[in-house]
């Protein structure tokens, strides 16, 4: 399928042959029909997109101060790594479409095959096909068309405004700035009953406003006060909704003079919010902000998984407003046909962005992408042609590729001589595309199973989400496939036992962890100093993590939590060198205070060999402070690891120091992983590490749960 995508370092706007998008359990596959543009969130990005890496940072400080910590914390060639993928990446453009059901997932049953849908939010780009929630998924009302549908998402941020400034049945309100979304909000507050003046500099959109219902649109400022007096009996507007989009203070300043006393003003564009403290604060005026289309909106809960709010508590969620503009438009109560000035093809995407940009100068409200309707082509996308002539070299499928994989395991393949990237196979349909050019991947696919039927590849690099792990692995394993898949091994019990029965049936089965600790180059400098020891080891690791907001996607017990999902690391290396299995496990957790989910835990562990450890695992600790550090001591020598960059080695009241850039051992795990394909050897980290490391895992969080020693 074809998808409109924009480079962020120069801003180039392309068209991308990429796989249409696998349907997921509780979201909605849908071909499109129609996409609409937004004027002002669109065209901001692209010419944003356009400008210098200065102009760039200038437009946008709150991710130059990201920047800056992300340097403090890993290190300037880090960071630029992920700066430099994170700019040459593609971005879709696009949240407001419209267009036919495909396939509907596992536990959605509310939508069928062939269902007229108006669809929102990021997946609802501009491209032939989108794959979206079901909660950002509204039926289309019967003599409504789909071109219409396609206005449904940024009818619903009009209408949240409109809740925001809760004027009742005959209230006065002022929309400033009669754009296409003031032109939707000037028909939602006529069909609630309401009086309307709306102010815009431009003198045909004051026009239409009126031509829509407007009471009075006026293009100056002295007139919007001449018509607001006489609409409102000189009282001023009981809330001005501001739907303008400008860097200027003056929509909130201007806002505040016309104002009646007590009265509201909602910001639902985006405008400078620098506010004059009189006008405000002697008629005590209400100020809101309009978030997007509603509750719900950035509750990954909500929108990701498809749990909806109460009905009850929050009357209207994002949906709901989509279903209630969709409704009003089906009612005749909103007339779409005179804002829809332009249709494109997706082809022309150029074109319609400049029109946006007022090269040529033509009024332009509501701009469309339409869609073809024949059957889309669905399959693989061949990027990169393979060789005709059979090749000796592993050819590896890779399963997700985020910012994890392309940063931290993929660069070590690209060029491997004893290794190629086949195929790929992930969620979001660019980020595909970009990852398979950018690492010479051979082709596209849409499904995992794509890559896990094809003979002609050997291996598979898993490193999606921690809940896919168990069942990609289980399905890897069946399919014959050597597997690296990326830590945890998996989140439960029985995932694990499902796992391991899946391993011990097949007669070649490889499954290597990516426990990629023990790898790294000053970790083997520490088990070449303790090699040949005689005595148990006494192990300390503090892990100062940083704080991790409650809804990331790492904190979702769905997902694992942090000990299963990354603890395991430690763990793992403690391990590493015991040279033995874990026979015990304690742990013991600060409260969580309502912000921390047992981040902040020590876990303690008893070695078959006799050997001790404690991690310490904090997200309350300062920034400043090293993520990592390890001490290890035995038989008289002690080993003491700081964030990977420096070992000191102390034996004989003597120590050696040893300083480097950071390794945390990707590249060497990668290259032991190819060796081993390569040579027929086993897994570099045996499967039953892995195991006993979860097994610790789990035991670790039973632990805090039941308040004892958990034996292994």
């Amino acid at each position: 399928m074809k998808q409109l995508s924009q480079n962020l370092r120069t801003g180039k706007l392309t068209i991308e042959e990429v796989p249409v998008p696998a349907v997921q359990p509780g979201w909605v596959l849908v071909q499109s029909a129609y996409s609409l543009i937004s004027a002002g969130t669109e065209r901001s990005r692209v010419e944003t997109g356009k400008k210098s890496l200065l102009g760039k940072a200038l437009a946008r400080p709150d991710q130059v101060r990201q920047v800056l910590d992300s340097v403090k914390k890993t290190g300037l060639k880090t960071t630029l790594e992920k700066v430099r993928t994170k700019l040459d990446a593609r971005s879709p453009l696009g949240y407001s479409a419209a267009g036919v059901v495909i396939a509907s997932g596992a536990g959605v049953e509310d939508f069928r095959t062939g269902d007229w849908v108006a669809c929102g939010g990021a997946s609802a780009a501009h491209g032939e096909a989108m794959l979206v929630p079901r909660n950002l998924c509204v039926r289309v009302p019967a003599g409504v068309g789909l071109d219409q549908a396609a206005f449904t998402t940024v009818g619903a941020i009009a209408l949240q405004g409109l809740r925001q400034a809760d004027l009742r049945l005959g209230e006065v309100g002022v929309v400033m700035g009669l754009g296409l979304l003031g032109q939707l909000t000037v028909q939602l507050l006529k069909a609630a009953g309401c009086a309307v003046v709306g102010y815009d500099p431009d003198a045909q959109r004051c026009e239409l406003a009126r031509e829509l219902g407007a009471e009075a649109a006026v293009a100056e400022e002295a007139a919007l006060l001449v018509a607001l007096s006489g609409v409102s009996a000189g009282k001023g507007a009981d809330a001005v909704l501001i739907t303008a989009g400008t860097s200027s203070n003056r929509p909130v300043e201007l806002a505040g003079e016309i104002t009646r006393e007590k009265g509201k003003v909602v910001v639902v564009g985006a405008v400078g919010l620098t506010l004059p403290r009189e006008p405000y604060y002697h008629k005590e005026l209400d100020l809101r902000l309009s978030r997007s289309y509603g509750p719900g909106r950035y509750d990954a809960v909500y929108e990701d998984k498809g749990q909806d709010y109460p009905y009850g508590y929050v009357r209207w969620t994002e949906k709901r407003n989509m279903e209630a503009f969709i409704a009003l438009v089906g009612q005749g109560k909103v007339n779409l046909t005179p804002l829809i000035t332009h249709r494109f093809k997706l082809e022309q995407a150029s074109e319609a962005y400049a029109l946006l940009s007022g090269k040529p100068a033509q009024p332009a409200l509501g701009v469309l992408f339409a869609y073809d309707t024949a059957p889309l082509a669905t399959g693989r996308v061949s990027i990169h042609p393979s060789p005709q002539a059979p090749t000796a070299r592993v050819q590896i499928g890779v399963i997700g590729a985020g910012n994890f994989a392309q940063s931290r395991l993929l660069p070590h393949l690209k060029n491997h001589p004893h290794a190629a990237l086949h195929s790929l196979a992930n969620r979001t349909p660019l980020a595909t595309r970009d990852a398979a050019e950018r690492f010479g991947i051979g082709t596209a696919c849409s499904t995992p199973e794509e890559i896990f039927n094809d003979p002609a590849v050997r291996a598979v690099l898993i490193t999606t989400r921690h809940d896919s792990h168990a069942h990609l692995a289980t399905q890897a394993l069946h399919a014959g496939k050597a597997i690296h898949l990326e830590k945890p091994l998996v989140l439960t019990p029985a995932e694990l036992e499902m796992v391991t029965t899946a391993y011990q049936t097949q007669p070649h089965a490889f499954l290597m962890v990516g426990f990629n600790r023990r790898f790294a180059p000053l970790v083997q400098e520490m088990s070449r100093f303790f090699a040949g020891r005689r005595e148990p080891l006494a192990m300390l690791y503090r892990v100062n993590a940083g704080y991790l907001p409650l809804d990331h996607w790492t904190q979702d017990p769905a997902q694992g939590g942090r000990v299963i999902g990354e603890a395991c690391h430690f763990i793992d290396l403690f391990q590493y060198f015991a040279g033995a299995r874990p026979t015990q496990v304690v742990s013991l957790a600060l409260p969580n205070l309502g912000k921390y989910r047992d981040d902040n835990l020590s876990i303690s562990l008893s070695f078959a060999d006799g050997s001790v450890g404690t991690i310490m695992y904090v997200a309350n600790g300062d920034k400043a402070v090293p993520k990592e550090y390890l001490e290890v001591s035995g038989e008289g020598k002690t080993a003491i690891l700081t964030d990977y960059r420096h070992l000191a080695l102390m034996a004989g009241g003597r120590t050696r120091t040893f300083k480097q850039a950071q390794d945390k051992g990707h590249r060497a795990e990668m290259l032991a992983w190819v060796e081993a394909l390569r040579t027929g050897q086993g897994e570099p980290l045996p499967f039953v590490d892995a195991v006993q490391t979860t097994q610790a895992s789990f035991a670790a969080m039973q632990s805090l749960a039941e308040g004892k020693v958990i034996a292994l």
